[in-house]
């Protein structure tokens, strides 16, 4: 396994990978020394010189000696390989064109973009991660390197029949690209994090898995386990001044996918139960920004108009009454009179001349409060485009401290659970303003460390703060500033150092015992689905349980004999796996003849096929199945058998 990246994910990406898989991996990162990575556009081809690999030290083997072959290498040792740029020679040099899987982790998408092209062409059957931002542009390079490694695994099909397991990993589809987002992975758990009770949502590939998470049942209360119970959650996860369980928790953390008899005992806990499993339907589209009719003309402008409308009602009321006319004819004469286009009441009775000046006189009224419409309206639209500020009245949000890469997936979900946010942002160009503007969301410009930027926000009536800036300093002052103004207000720290985010942690729990604090890692919560997408292409996202991920998969049965000719019930194995649903789309519906509704409950409709995910625990698993099943890190790896297949091979 090759791993490319310049931040904190590469290296979780092959911890994870060494740890968790067994993996051998080559990571590929920039020069210690050049603390600032120069932009990849318009750099002189000379620079290429400093492309050159540093000395290779392989830290499981823990000497200075120059890279070993790839064969002598054990299982889950990593070496590292340092340069400026990922060139031709460099990806060679990393062993690309040997290696199974290839993940491009670094924070520019054009990067990337560069490597992943480079990287096809040096190797066709080599399975692609990407990391990208760009969702549509995501989805073209996507299907273009696939289409590129089918032309030439065609061309050269006859060749590659005879090596293509040794390079491959016998995984199936092992040329697939797949493209990711560490922002679209992470901001799930951002946002449930600092709204406790909200779903967690795993889209993608057409399909939708939503869990949620649900308290404790009080007494003599029966909880709803929903289609299966997911996960246990940690003893003290309601307790503001608990800790996030982890793997080394102990019987006090998480349990990932218990069986029935632990959900009995389990009294106290909350749970994550998976609620549905369906074919996701395709999004909308944004559409263009509509100004809201309401936010036209102020308050106190429609009040004005109001009175006036109540003005000509009275007036037309007692027209009718003076002079006897019909009321739509009173209302008429009204009118004319308010506009001052009738003729002078002379001769009429002097309840009429009476009634036409105070017509008159409500006409005159009329015209600045006209005029201030026009105006108000013509403001509103020229400020449509404008950044919002925060209301006088709002209270119960959560303030949104950056709107970046993860910002702004993060604001995307807070909005979709229809929940207030106020942003807080210090650079007027960042790429989150314009969804803020078009989602008609307050926004703060400035310093969060600058005095009076929080309290613009309405800090004070906050239900949660979300400081999730790139810099750790930022974002720990921010909370320990909010603390101050409000000691019992949920805080959620994006930080990337995991020792200062555990001391942080400590500190802000034993200070503020009653106010929930809970720190979070991209890497952390990104790595185990960047780390499945290279063992293959079966991961369809993850879903975080305190410190603790659970990853879906779709994988077919096939290959796998801890599923393949079991029953559902005895494929299951607690605190590992657990089959979800079959998808029949791959069948057209049918198990050898034998139609889906014998099977068991059906699911969303796709085509003709679908999912069947209320599976009766006596279904047996035929090797052509595909299933969506729920998986630890560790069962996830013992599934896809890597270690297995080369230890037989050897």
């Amino acid at each position: 396994m090759v791993v490319a990246g310049d931040d904190a994910l590469a290296h979780r990406l092959a911890a994870e990978l060494r740890g968790v898989y067994g993996e051998r991996v080559t990571l590929v990162v920039p020069p210690t020394q050049r603390s600032v990575r120069p932009p990849v556009v318009g750099r002189a081809r000379a620079s290429t010189l400093f492309d050159r690999m540093s000395a290779a030290v392989n830290r499981a083997a823990g000497n200075g000696e120059g890279p070993p072959q790839r064969t002598a290498e054990p299982a889950g040792s990593e070496r590292v390989l340092e340069a400026t740029e990922l060139t031709e020679s460099v990806l060679a040099e990393a062993g690309v064109e040997r290696a199974a899987a290839l993940a491009l982790v670094h924070d520019d998408d054009e990067t990337n973009i560069r490597a992943a092209l480079t990287a096809r062409r040096l190797n066709p059957r080599l399975r692609l991660v990407i990391r990208l931002y760009n969702r549509r542009l995501g989805q073209h390079i996507e299907e273009l390197l696939d289409q590129a490694s089918a032309l030439a695994m065609a061309v050269t099909e006859g060749e590659g029949e005879g090596d293509g397991g040794e390079g491959s990993g016998g995984l199936g589809l092992d040329a697939s690209t797949t493209v990711l987002s560490d922002a679209d992975t992470a901001a799930p758990a951002l946002a449930a994090t600092a709204v406790a009770g909200t779903s967690k949502v795993v889209q993608t590939d057409g399909l939708m898995l939503r869990a949620v998470e649900r308290p404790p049942p009080g007494p003599g209360e029966v909880a709803d386990p929903g289609l299966c119970t997911l996960a246990l959650l940690s003893a003290t996860t309601n307790d503001p001044a608990g800790a996030d369980g982890s793997e080394s928790s102990g019987s006090q953390g998480p349990r990932l996918l218990p069986d029935e008899r632990a959900v009995t005992a389990a009294t106290g806990r909350g749970t994550i139960v998976l609620e549905t499993v369906s074919y996701a339907a395709s999004a909308p589209s944004a559409g263009r920004s509509v100004v809201p009719f309401g936010s036209l003309m102020s308050r106190r402008l429609r009040w004005s108009f109001a009175g006036l409308v109540g003005c000509v009602v009275g007036l037309a009321v007692a027209s009718m009454l003076v002079t006897g006319e019909p009321p739509l004819q009173a209302t008429y004469l009204t009118l004319l009179d308010l506009f001052a286009i009738n003729n002078p009441a002379i001769g009429e009775p002097i309840g009429r001349q009476i009634l036409q000046l105070f017509s008159g006189l409500v006409g005159l009224l009329l015209l600045p409060v006209l005029l201030a419409a026009v105006l108000e309206a013509l403001g509103t639209f020229r400020s449509g485009s404008a950044l919002r500020k925060p209301p006088r009245g709002l209270s119960g949000h959560v303030v949104l401290l950056g709107v970046g890469k993860i910002g702004t997936r993060v604001l995307t979900r807070l909005r979709e659970l229809h929940i207030p946010v106020v942003c807080v942002e210090a650079d007027p160009e960042a790429r989150g303003l314009a969804l803020a503007r078009r989602l008609r969301v307050p926004v703060v410009l400035g310093d969060v460390t600058q005095e009076g930027v929080l309290e613009a926000a309405k800090i004070h009536r906050a239900h949660a703060l979300l400081a999730l800036t790139s810099a750790d300093t930022t974002n720990l002052e921010a909370a320990l500033y909010a603390r101050t103004v409000r000691p019992d207000l949920r805080v959620v720290l994006r930080l990337y150092d995991d020792d200062f985010a555990t001391a942080v942690y400590r500190t802000l729990r034993a200070a503020h015992p009653q106010a929930l604090t809970r720190s979070r890692s991209v890497s952390h919560l990104a790595a185990p689905a960047f780390a499945g997408a290279m063992m293959g292409r079966q991961i369809l996202g993850a879903i975080p349980v305190e410190r603790r991920v659970l990853l879906f998969a779709a994988i077919v049965v096939g290959g796998h004999p801890q599923l393949e000719g079991r029953t559902v019930g005895e494929a299951f194995r607690a605190g590992a796996w657990r089959v979800l649903a079959l998808d029949t789309a791959a069948s057209g519906g049918r198990r050898g003849g034998e139609p889906v509704s014998a099977v068991g409950g059906g699911g969303g409709e796709r085509g003709g096929s679908g999912l069947v995910w209320e599976l009766p625990s006596t279904y047996v698993l035929r090797a052509e199945d595909r299933v969506v099943l729920a998986a630890t890190r560790r069962g996830l790896a013992e599934l896809l058998g890597r270690r297995r297949r080369e230890s037989a091979g050897t």
